[in-house]
């Protein structure tokens, strides 16, 4: 029983509006809520968009490198003319790769809009250094759900910078989504 004047917490809870649920830390990817954003315009809706799993995950710095659209920490709406291939990027850290997978899971589970088709996954390195042996596992376990492409450790992009010379893998990955990294920077 309460002290008088002191409500039961239920009462409270019925009483108290509803507010939005607590922000979960996702680096603010609302993969189990959609979120409406202003729409990510492109040149033609066929241009890639680039959807970050988390914040900090390299999506900005892959679309100003590759072309395309950063849409952020959400899905595009091909319906408003916004980008319908989506490639997904997140960082090799462990919060990088449960960010990815949650991502992996609402597009599987139809929690995204209709008619986006996911090209690859991009997982931006971490560090300069190798992976673990246990992130190398949650790699494999991400391969088995999506086509994977690892992006090594670019030192400019942690100052800002552009970088001078255009590893192999981000080759491969221009290929992907048909950019045409010949104007700028040099393989």
């Amino acid at each position: 029983m309460a002290p008088q004047g002191v409500r039961p917490a239920t009462a409270v809870a019925r009483t108290t509006p509803r507010s939005a649920p607590p922000a979960r830390r996702t680096g603010g990817a609302p993969w189990d809520e959609p979120r409406r954003a202003v729409p990510a315009r492109a040149e033609s809706k066929d241009a890639v968009g680039w959807v970050k799993a988390h914040g900090g995950a390299g999506a900005t710095s892959l679309a100003d490198l590759l072309g395309g659209v950063d849409v952020g920490a959400r899905w595009p709406e091909p319906a408003r003319g916004e980008p319908r291939q989506i490639v997904l990027v997140g960082r090799t850290s462990a919060h990088g790769m449960r960010s990815v997978s949650r991502a992996l899971g609402a597009l599987h589970e139809g929690r995204a809009p209709h008619g986006l088709e996911l090209l690859a996954v991009v997982l931006v390195a971490d560090a300069p250094t190798r992976l673990p042996l246990g992130l190398l596992r949650r790699v494999r376990v991400l391969r088995s759900a999506a086509h994977v492409h690892r992006v090594p450790w670019i030192p400019a992009w942690r100052v800002g910078a552009e970088p001078r010379s255009v590893p192999r893998q981000l080759t491969t990955l221009a290929r992907l989504v048909g950019a045409d990294l010949d104007s700028g920077v040099s393989a």
